[in-house]
């Protein structure tokens, strides 16, 4: 049981960290300003930091309650601004909303019980705490 949450760290972080070169992209800036998303030019890019430092923090187990807590930050805006299935008239584009709508909320309880939990015993925040420990 003890290396389940490193494979489970890599695949949760691998979505925040493959998807952030788009956040820099015009296109996704673009389409962020028509969904409302005020200072688009300036918060997507910066919502992408958040999501590349949430996702490394995870990945490696370090400082990763932290690491959680910047995934709900990115996670809770672009929920709530980008995939608002409910303002959608045409139904498809509505229920493919609603389904993105619904991986961030999964996404986003996996990071709480992140917060809580931390990263699993093969991590850096639990080698840093076992070399301080020893060194006491």
């Amino acid at each position: 049981m003890k290396y389940i949450a490193l494979p489970g760290r890599i695949l949760y972080a691998a979505i925040f960290l493959m998807s952030v070169p788009e956040d820099f992209t015009s296109k996704t800036i673009s389409y962020a300003a028509a969904k409302g998303v005020p200072l688009a030019p300036l918060a997507v890019p910066a919502a992408g930091v958040i999501a590349f430092l949430g996702g490394l923090s995870i990945l490696l187990g370090y400082k990763a309650r932290l690491g959680a807590w910047l995934i709900v930050i990115f996670l809770v805006p672009v929920t709530l601004m980008i995939h608002n299935f409910w303002a959608i008239a045409d139904p498809v584009q509505a229920r493919m909303q609603m389904i993105n709508f619904m991986k961030n909320l999964s996404m986003l309880g996996a990071a709480l019980m992140i917060t809580h939990l931390g990263s699993g015993p093969l991590s850096l925040d639990v080698r840093k705490d076992r070399d301080s420990s020893s060194r006491a």
